[in-house]
């Protein structure tokens, strides 16, 4: 039988994470057991064959600040008081006998999902970037040739009066197949 009793909490965080572009400086930096709090929940997440091939690299300051702009010049990300970098090690990660297909990223997609729940319920806001110059990214943090940089994750209190926009999701009607087509 179905437990429904925790599953409106998991929704509300659910349905409170949003793509946070304004975050406050007004506010103390982020706490290191706050950060490891959010990544601890990635650790937690599902890979293929548990393969686990994720690190996470977080950077702080005004000189990471100008090493995410120069990968991502967008003004607002330049205000988050840390960013993670999620980075992916292909070679550790399981490959589908098939096809070869390479699970690195399904992994941490999932991984940095948790991350993001995990913030919201914290009070922070996060952003998945994954518009970015990749090289520019691993020469300013010097990323080694076995990671591959999967997404930037600004991370921070997101600034007083910059509410979430309003959620624009298809029915769940509409996503639903059963059976077959």
């Amino acid at each position: 039988m179905p437990n429904f009793e925790s599953y409106p909490a998991l929704l509300n965080i659910i349905n409170g994470r949003y793509s946070c572009r304004a975050y406050d400086l007004g506010r103390e930096l982020l706490d290191r057991d706050l950060i490891t709090a959010v990544i601890d929940a990635a650790r937690l997440a599902p890979s293929a064959c548990n393969r686990q091939p994720w690190l996470f690299m977080v950077v702080e300051g005004p000189e990471a600040t100008e090493k995410i702009y120069q990968a991502y010049p967008r003004d607002w990300a330049r205000n988050a008081q840390a960013y993670i970098i999620a980075l992916a090690e292909p070679d550790k990660a399981w490959h589908r006998p098939e096809d070869g297909k390479d699970h690195s990223d399904v992994d941490l997609a999932i991984a940095i999902e948790h991350i993001c729940l995990a913030a919201t319920a914290l009070g922070l806001g996060t952003c998945w970037i994954c518009n970015y110059d990749p090289e520019k990214l691993r020469a300013g943090f010097n990323i080694p040739a076995q990671y591959e940089p999967i997404a930037i994750i600004p991370l921070g209190y997101p600034a007083p009066g910059s509410p979430a926009t309003a959620k624009n999701r298809k029915p769940t009607d509409d996503i639903i197949r059963w059976g077959s087509f």
